[in-house]
């Protein structure tokens, strides 16, 4: 008879970003006959997920708060009263944190996903993970470009395991009725060309070059609307620099019921793992204008499913966009090949690899 294994997922936090959001999608898909997951997360003002994680039969801990600086100390408390076979880290300092407060006769396996390529991190953190990353038993990988950065290696092939997650979008409603109710939503005319992006308001993003790109579509597409669904630090000044014809949605939980509101999907990324938002837009059978970086060309073939363009080049951002916008035949092509490209993201498949990376190293 197998015995079922407890296992701790540790994030930063717990709000609407595309690593945050991989874990609710696995949280629906996990082996509860094997594995009994718990979450636990660092920043309590990111929260939006807890309910729906909760909703899941999902037992979630809250390690911040002040004196937030003790949270390690928590983290190591909380080990040792649920006695957790593995700990599964997501994000570079929760990560670090586990690998120097899980030790002792009954320490945890220790799993980490890398959602981004190591360029991104800053160097004291990039330092730390480097220093502790082999205390890893084994590490997942959200793309072969992502893969391809982490260092500090340890032997053996099997050690890091890429594996392409998908969106879970559960039946998210689509035809022209799912169009109207969105853009309703969303406040957008009916026959306006609807550009739109999702993802957190960052410099990492770079929205700002995706605002430049969509003032220079505007110049021969005036009635063209942009759809900003997201929420961070630039939100401010964004907000300043947009010209006519731009949304800000928000933070929204409601994201793919509102995908058909769009004509063309976007994302202006200077960095990137593996979107999930792209792969929702892919699902959803939108045509996509996004950056060459990350894992994005590994999902979308130029001009197959989308449209690739250099990060950091509004001008070839807004060429794409107004190709797009100037032939509804080839977004139509597109956006059914993007449809069918996305049968192969297979978020269950996905929580299954992973949990066959913890029976590998639970059994050793």
């Amino acid at each position: 008879m197998s015995t079922r294994r407890r296992v701790l997922w540790l994030a930063k936090g717990l709000g609407r970003g595309g690593a945050e959001q991989l874990l609710l999608n696995c949280a629906r898909h996990a082996d509860s006959a094997r594995y009994e997951i718990e979450v636990a997360y660092v920043l309590p003002y990111k929260d939006a997920l807890v309910p729906a994680l909760e909703a899941a039969g999902i037992r979630v801990h809250l390690l911040g708060g002040p004196p937030g600086a003790l949270w390690p100390l928590r983290l190591r408390r909380l080990i040792a009263e649920r006695r957790y076979d593995l700990v599964h880290s997501h994000m570079p300092i929760p990560a670090v944190a586990a690998r120097l407060v899980a030790f002792g006769r009954h320490a945890p396996r220790l799993v980490h996903t890398e959602h981004n390529v190591w360029e991104r991190y800053r160097t004291p953190t990039r330092w730390a993970n480097a220093l502790t990353y082999r205390r890893n038993d084994a590490v997942v990988a959200v793309s072969h470009a992502v893969a391809a950065t982490i260092g500090r290696r340890r032997p053996g092939d099997d050690w890091v395991t890429v594996v392409h997650h998908g969106p879970d979008l559960g039946g998210a409603p689509g035809g022209p009725a799912a169009r109207a109710a969105a853009r309703e939503a969303l406040g957008l005319p009916q026959d306006a060309l609807v550009v739109g992006t999702v993802g957190n308001l960052t410099p990492k993003k770079d929205q700002a070059g995706l605002l430049d790109a969509f003032a220079r579509l505007r110049l021969d597409h005036p009635s063209a609307a942009l759809v900003l669904i997201g929420a961070g630090p630039l939100e401010a000044e964004l907000r300043a620099a947009a010209g006519e014809g731009v949304v800000f949605a928000g933070s929204r939980a409601d994201v793919p019921a509102l995908l058909p509101a769009f004509d063309v999907f976007t994302l202006s990324s200077r960095q990137e793992g593996l979107p999930v938002a792209l792969m929702e837009a892919m699902t959803s059978g939108l045509p996509s204008v996004v950056t060459r970086v990350g894992g994005m060309p590994e999902v979308l073939a130029d001009d197959e499913h989308g449209l690739l363009v250099p990060p950091g080049d509004p001008a070839a951002l807004a060429a794409a966009l107004g190709r797009l916008a100037a032939d509804p035949g080839l977004r139509e092509r597109l956006g059914t090949a993007a449809r069918e490209r996305s049968r192969g993201f297979d978020v269950a498949g996905a929580q299954r690899t992973i949990e066959q990376v913890y029976a590998r190293v639970l059994t050793r």
